[in-house]
């Protein structure tokens, strides 16, 4: 993160059509922690299968992405770290296999602005 302000929000979802804001996606994990105060997060009883993670790093708290001329101005990143330009990467391109013990994702916050 570029500062310890704000929130952490996360999202993980097995679902392509609600990536990447889980949004009216009941079976999503979706997650807020304070900026200052996580090191790592950590999601247990998951169960196996593919996912995506998206992470917004909401600097002023205000739980949406700000944009400036369509671009962010807020981090953000995704499982799998893909490459992307214009608008979010593909579930594909976030996708992982999590296996009965678990997975790690180191994820690089992106900011822009």
């Amino acid at each position: 993160m570029r500062s310890d302000n704000g929130l952490l929000h996360v999202c993980v979802t097995r679902d392509e059509s609600h990536f990447p804001d889980c949004e009216d996606d009941p079976a999503a994990v979706r997650e807020t922690f304070r900026v200052a105060d996580t090191q790592s997060v950590q999601f247990s009883n998951l169960p196996s299968g593919d996912y995506a993670i998206a992470i917004l790093h909401d600097e002023n708290g205000n739980s949406r992405l700000d944009r400036f001329a369509g671009i962010p101005r807020e981090g953000i990143g995704f499982s799998r770290n893909p490459r992307f330009s214009f608008g979010p990467p593909r579930f594909s391109s976030a996708r992982f296999r999590l296996g009965r013990r678990g997975d790690v994702q180191r994820i690089r916050m992106r900011y822009f602005l």
